[in-house]
């Protein structure tokens, strides 16, 4: 089928997030009394909404975290993206490069999202086309987020094509019944595989990726 929508992840596929927000979630676990290694963060959180990550640290923890976690958390990236933050080597070519009606499908909170793309110079790229798992009853790895961006793009699900980089994205995007590229950078190229993604490694790839086989 003909490719009409291509979904982008934000965090770790458009802006260079997951390093400096996964650092900073290890550092809060840890202080809670959760000790946690950014690489182990890394492997349980990524890719998933807030709300999963949290019951997951209330399952590790035999019990809800303090509010603290999150408060200090969202203010730490807050201030850590405002100096740091910047797009995902080559995304900002790539997307030029690419014809096709773009969105944004993430786990992150709109105004998240939209801080990052404006920090970044890729919220034009995008528009009001930005879709958040606080859309949707069920975050990744559940397929509801993609499925309702297909919808309100007013595209089916086949003639959807995702861009993810983590096991929990690839995984929501084939429930949906849609065809995964996935981005290995945090995420090992055969995990990718594993969960249904086609690999690629460098994002300036991207672009005759799709173009072949719209």
């Amino acid at each position: 089928m003909t490719i009409e929508l291509v979904i982008f992840d934000c965090d770790g596929v458009l802006v260079d997030s997951e390093f400096i927000a996964n650092h900073i979630l290890a550092e809060e676990l840890t202080r809670i009394g959760l000790p946690t290694t950014y690489a182990e963060s890394i492997r349980f959180y990524m890719g998933k909404s807030e709300k999963d990550c949290l019951s997951l640290i209330a399952e590790k923890l035999g019990g809800q975290p303090p509010p603290s976690l999150m408060e200090n958390y969202h203010s730490r990236t807050v201030i850590a993206f405002a100096q740091d933050l910047k797009p995902v080597e080559g995304i900002s070519d790539a997307l030029r490069q690419i014809p096709l009606t773009k969105c944004v499908g993430s786990s992150g909170s709109h105004q998240k999202i939209h801080t990052s793309l404006s920090q970044t110079g890729l919220q034009a790229f995008f528009k009001n086309n930005i879709f958040s798992a606080s859309d949707v009853e069920r975050g990744k790895p559940h397929p509801d987020l993609f499925l309702y961006a297909a919808d309100k793009m007013e595209v089916t699900p086949a003639a959807c094509i995702v861009i993810e980089d983590s096991v929990p994205g690839v995984t929501a995007a084939k429930g949906a019944g849609m065809r995964v590229f996935g981005y290995a950078a945090l995420t090992s190229a055969a995990q990718l595989q594993s969960a249904g993604a086609e690999v690629f490694n460098h994002m300036l790839d991207l672009p005759d990726l799709l173009l072949f086989d719209s």
